[in-house]
């Protein structure tokens, strides 16, 4: 896994993000609000214990996308105790047609990727400005090896945020995965939902 730290100021407390899919940190650099944040993807395996967490009083997790299923399928490895885990616009069944993304598409997004179409997906997760860079042979392996490890173990999500116009995992789909348990809430945008300005803390409420 990769990792980025946004802020590292010695705090107490670490913020853990799991992100999304070929988006790296930009999703998260507008929030405030919080001392230490490492966010890690590529999901390509999950055998890093990172380490870095143990140098914190407390954790708390916010999984993002394919994040979501993958953190789970982290915590169920190395068995971080979290004060706090929140799950935003993915499930814990990432290639699924009822529960997810259904297999053929995130098959035919892997052997299609190039720049246009991941430029193509950029706009419908509703990311502001232009695509990031990416290694396409490594992405695209990424999600082969998501789709490949299947269903993640639950870890007791706190809070489940969905969606109401997500184009990536379907709002539907999101829905039928997790039910009508009351850690979920419904917010309105895109599947990439965060904005300049808002504070860590309304996403773990």
């Amino acid at each position: 896994m990769r990792r980025h730290w946004l802020t590292r100021d010695g705090g107490a407390q670490l913020t853990l993000v799991f992100g999304g899919w070929a988006l790296g940190p930009a999703p998260f650099a507008g929030l405030t609000g919080a001392a230490d944040v490492l966010v890690v993807d590529d999901y390509r395996n999950l055998d890093d214990a990172l380490p870095e967490t143990g140098n914190y009083d407390t954790v708390r997790l916010l999984a993002y996308s394919f994040g979501v299923a993958s953190a789970a399928h982290w915590l169920a490895g190395h068995g971080l105790t979290c004060v706090r885990k929140v799950a935003i616009n993915g499930t814990l069944f990432p290639a699924d047609a009822d529960r997810g993304i259904a297999p053929e598409t995130v098959a035919a997004t892997a052997d299609g990727l190039n720049a246009a179409s991941f430029a193509r997906f950029c706009r419908r997760a509703g990311l502001d400005g232009p695509a990031p860079g990416i290694d396409f042979a490594a992405a695209a392996e990424e999600l082969r090896a998501i789709a490949a490890r299947g269903p993640a173990p639950d870890p007791g999500f706190d809070r489940v945020w969905i969606s109401t116009s997500d184009r990536i995992v379907p709002t539907a789909t999101q829905e039928m995965a997790w039910g009508q348990s009351d850690t979920v809430r419904r917010i309105p945008g895109p599947h990439q939902p965060f904005a300049v300005g808002q504070t860590w803390a309304e996403w773990f409420a």
